[in-house]
């Protein structure tokens, strides 16, 4: 017969028995407790309520009232806690601490403000609560308060204010509270400089932190994980990295947050494939590792990679979490998967994070870097709350659809919310200004960024209205905005420049320009091409060959373009001339069929070069011969006037919508127009 067995047959006898005393009841209360026997304890609890029994103390009380709060049965402790007949300091800050180890802190809060009477220990348990939930400040607050009353901290008080500094970024007050810690000699506890050292390092001090690690007694993981996790935050991977290393020697066991500090690191610094040695060595892979290494994929441009791999966390039992959900929309709309996309999307809603703000404000991008603006509407109108973030996408999308006058309404909502734009709004309000031509309100909006909302115009918007008064016939402007800017231009100034050049046939600037261009990006084939282009638009063919000499000298490379298309959940890429595809023989027949159409219908499309994209719209037509719905092409470069040409003469000519995303902007080619306005 085991413990439990014999403890339950002693209360069943005391059941029998009738009334009982303290005796009795003492060694049994204790055995509940060594046990952490809930069931039983509850039934000698109701026996006493059942005889009337009033103990002398609060010893038996607070016995099963502590065992209570350290299994977490809350409701219990309360139960228990309102119906005792006396309660003392310990009974108090028992329930307490109830609340604060549960995160429950209104009950934390108003239980404290009701207590009869306090010591320290009860100051203690609110800071700790209070910082523990995020209540920073309030922490902050009731510490001082708790020096008014002549209570003393203990090390854990300030392991609590530490770690309350750090949330707030607060150095000054972290350095006050070291400087406490100093003065009562409190600092050899290994929490303590665990949290002084993670303060330091959240805080910026980096240097300092490192010195208080090597100066640690007796270090623990946590420790280590400080001083890691610093460094990866004041972007210093390989330190971090090093450091991790260094750990291993010292014969510690790295836990799942350093794995996730190191991983991060790593994708920091490039390393995809150390990366990806150290996540297949981890065990027992956790929701933190899996997200960690999907967060690094999107942000080293391995889009593909990362929904892969969410695929196999998905195949392993893992749940994801908004974040990691968020990260996996993200990249479904950068390679526009839109099928990928819509099924995350229900993934989403099955686990409930559909409308968390991460995520949604993620759907309304990945819909309208679809080209699906009405989808990406119904998210950001029906989401319960919106950030600055959410209204972004949105404009934006709106924006790079050519639906530039519902991105110029929805920024005027957005101020009448009272919400403030940022550096990100306005490129896509400036942008918008630019698609429509709307020069004297490109003006307007661009002064108000500094005049109206106390921002800093950065090269961003400097490149917008460069674009804006370039395209709009003000050269003389557009130059005198470049050489008058407060910022040194770089090569996105330059190379906007020289685009509006190259449409306005201003050889002189645009000669500038991509001398610029040549100085800060020698091996850029974009601003070779661009000015050849121009020469071989005035005749200048021996500026012509002297550009493209130039290009052999320095082995500049043309950039590999390439589109792409999906269909039924599969994608398929094509090059220039591509005859790789299983299909190319069908695929070709079918485009010269395009273009007899086009050809009997009165257009002559230039049929020299067969490019990707004009493949890919030929397999698209293959697939989908009958369906009504729009072909979606994406190209990895910005489209050329002939393919742009070439994509209206077919919507017109087979009545069928297109939807090709270069790398600037969506074109709808809809019955021989496009959204854009022949702006490319």
């Amino acid at each position: 017969m085991n413990f439990r067995q014999r403890l339950r047959q002693a209360i069943d006898s005391l059941y029998a028995g009738g009334q009982a005393t303290a005796e009795a009841y003492t060694p049994l209360v204790l055995e509940c407790v060594r046990v952490n026997d809930v069931g039983q304890a509850k039934r000698l609890q109701s026996h006493m309520d059942l005889h009337y029994f009033i103990p002398n103390d609060t010893f038996l009380h607070n016995r099963l009232l502590h065992m209570y709060a350290r299994l977490g049965k809350i409701s219990d402790a309360r139960n228990l806690f309102d119906r005792m007949p006396q309660r003392d300091i310990i009974s108090w800050n028992t329930i307490l601490s109830v609340y604060a180890k549960s995160g429950s802190v209104e009950n934390l809060r108003e239980l404290f403000y009701k207590m009869p009477f306090r010591d320290s220990v009860s100051y203690n348990t609110l800071i700790a609560g209070l910082a523990g939930s995020g209540f920073s400040s309030q922490a902050l607050e009731v510490f001082l308060r708790m020096n008014r009353e002549g209570f003393e901290p203990t090390e854990y008080t300030h392991v609590s204010l530490l770690n309350a500094c750090s949330r707030l970024l607060d150095l000054r007050k972290g350095k006050q509270i070291h400087g406490r810690i100093c003065v009562g000699f409190l600092g050899r506890n290994v929490f303590v400089w665990n949290a002084l050292t993670d303060m330091y390092a959240k805080c910026g001090e980096i240097d300092k932190a490192r010195w208080l690690f090597d100066r640690t007694d007796n270090k623990n993981v946590v420790s280590w994980n400080s001083l890691i996790a610093g460094y990866l935050k004041n972007g210093q991977p390989k330190k971090c990295i090093d450091l991790f290393q260094e750990m291993q020697l010292g014969g510690f066991k790295p836990d799942d947050v350093t794995v996730s500090n190191v991983l991060g690191a790593y994708f920091q610094s490039g390393l995809v494939d150390e990366a990806i040695e150290v996540f297949n060595l981890i065990k027992n892979k956790d929701k933190v590792s899996w997200t960690t290494m999907i967060v690094g994929y999107v942000q080293n441009g391995k889009e593909e990679d990362a929904l892969n791999l969410f695929a196999k966390m998905l195949a392993e039992g893992v749940k994801p979490d908004s974040f990691t959900i968020s990260s996996v929309i993200s990249s479904c709309a950068k390679l526009a998967y839109l099928c990928n996309g819509q099924v995350v999307h229900g993934k989403a809603i099955l686990l409930g994070v559909d409308n968390d703000l991460l995520v949604s404000s993620a759907l309304v991008d990945m819909y309208c870097k679809c080209g699906i603006t009405k989808d990406a509407w119904i998210v950001f109108d029906m989401m319960p709350s919106r950030n600055v973030v959410s209204w972004n996408a949105m404009i934006r999308g709106y924006a790079q659809n050519g639906q530039d006058l519902e991105a110029l309404a929805l920024y005027e909502k957005l101020l009448q919310q009272k919400l403030k734009p940022d550096s990100i709004t306005f490129v896509a309000v400036l942008s918008s200004c630019n698609h429509a031509g709307l020069i004297e309100e490109g003006r307007i909006y661009f002064d108000s960024i500094s005049k109206r909302h106390a921002l800093v115009p950065t090269l961003d918007h400097y490149a917008c209205m460069i674009n804006l008064l370039g395209r709009s016939g003000c050269m003389t402007e557009a130059i005198d905005l470049v050489n008058n800017m407060p910022h040194e231009p770089n090569s996105l100034i330059w190379s906007t420049l020289l685009s509006v050049c190259a449409i306005k046939g201003d050889t002189e600037n645009g000669e500038m320009a991509a001398k610029r261009l040549f100085e800060l990006e020698p091996l850029n084939a974009g601003p070779y091409i661009m000015l050849s282009n121009m020469y071989a638009t005035c005749g200048r063919w021996e500026d012509v060959a002297s550009v493209r000499s130039l290009m052999k000298s320095k082995n500049v490379k043309k950039f590999a373009a390439y589109s792409w298309i999906e269909i039924d959940n599969e994608v398929h890429k094509f090059v220039a001339e591509d005859a790789t595809h299983p299909q190319t023989e069908i695929i070709y027949e079918e485009l010269g069929r395009l273009i007899k159409k086009l050809q009997e219908a009165g257009f002559m499309p230039d049929t020299k070069l067969v490019l990707h994209n004009k493949l890919a719209l030929a397999y698209g037509l293959i697939k989908k011969p009958h369906a009504t719905a729009p072909i979606r092409i994406m190209k990895n470069i910005r489209v050329c006037g002939d393919c742009h040409m070439f994509m209206k003469l077919v919507s017109k000519v087979i009545g069928r919508p297109i939807i090709l995303r270069d790398s600037n902007r969506f074109h709808h080619f809809v019955g021989g127009s496009c959204s854009c306005k022949d702006y490319w």
